[in-house]
């Protein structure tokens, strides 16, 4: 049964002629009767009958009207309906990031997007990196941006490095150094990151490369957990430059080379991306193309030269 044998018979059922159906639907009056005697064979009974006169439903026909005209909305419910999607008018994004960039670089690209494309449908996970890597390989989330080293990415995931950025020392007192040094960390009580969080991961391995293992005054914290802590005076943190720009914290950069983290853009390799998903990861791209134009960048960030 195909869908122009139903619109035909609708037609031939409403004009209660073959004829008028015919010129009505733009169609030859012999192949618009073949195609009724081809759905007609096929249901197994007549659904007309035919007179000099004009034609009348039979009782099967009559039954299937109703199913007909129901199972041709539908279908155009759908033509409608992904159409929509397609053209960015219906569709959704299930977008995860992690805490420091949901609190800062993210609404910016959200709000972007949202201006152009109003009826997508947002969903936004936050979490961390690791977290947010297994949710992507699962395809629970379309798009996310990570924290990776380009070296070590997934390999189910496409990652694309975007944005460099500094990690910062944090301290509720002044700090001694316009620049701080890993060895300034030696003895000190540190505020640290729960396990999992890539910034705890970062510093330990910078401590342990400068040959010691760093003391903490506290430990477990999320990301609000940790400033809040250093705010209290219970000692400095190694936190994200975004997060530090906006804590009201003392901060100083780590002299050269430095200590960093590559910010990138994943989503799996083997799932392609909807029209709506795809349609954010290029406003995202053009969003930190253009705030870098204008030197409107987070600060502590820096965009990454395409590969």
């Amino acid at each position: 049964m195909q869908l122009q044998q139903l619109a035909y018979f609708v037609a031939v059922a409403d004009a209660r002629h073959f004829t008028r159906a015919a010129e009505l639907t733009h169609v030859s009056q012999p192949s618009l009767s073949q195609q009724i005697r081809s759905l007609e064979r096929e249901l197994g009974a007549e659904l007309f009958h035919r007179s000099r006169s004009g034609t009348s439903l039979t009782d099967a026909g009559q039954a299937l009207l109703p199913l007909a005209r129901r199972i041709l909305a539908d279908a155009e419910s759908a033509r409608r309906a992904v159409a929509e999607t397609v053209q960015l008018r219906r569709g959704r994004v299930r977008f995860g990031a992690p805490p420091s960039l949901c609190a800062s670089l993210v609404p910016e690209v959200l709000r972007a997007y949202r201006a152009l494309h109003p009826g997508v449908d947002l969903r936004l996970t936050e979490g961390g990196s690791r977290d947010l890597v297994r949710d992507l390989e699962a395809g629970e989330l379309d798009l996310a941006l990570i924290i990776a080293a380009p070296s070590a990415a997934p390999a189910a995931l496409s990652v694309t490095p975007l944005l460099h950025e500094d990690l910062v020392l944090v301290s509720a007192e002044p700090l001694p150094r316009r620049r701080a040094r890993i060895t300034d960390l030696r003895g000190r009580g540190l505020v640290m990151f729960r396990e999992g969080y890539d910034v705890r991961e970062t510093t330990l391995a910078a401590c342990r490369a400068a040959g010691f293992e760093p003391s903490y005054a506290v430990e477990g914290g999320e990301m609000d957990a940790v400033l809040a802590a250093v705010r209290a005076g219970l000692g400095p943190a190694v936190v994200p430059g975004m997060v530090a720009a906006r804590s009201g914290l003392h901060a100083a950069p780590f002299a050269p080379p430095g200590l960093g983290r590559t910010i990138a853009l994943a989503h799996g390799r083997d799932l392609p991306l909807t029209h709506a998903a795809d349609a954010f990861r290029g406003a995202l791209l053009a969003y930190l193309v253009e705030a870098d134009r204008a030197g409107s960048l987070p600060p502590g960030t820096r965009l990454l030269p395409p590969d």
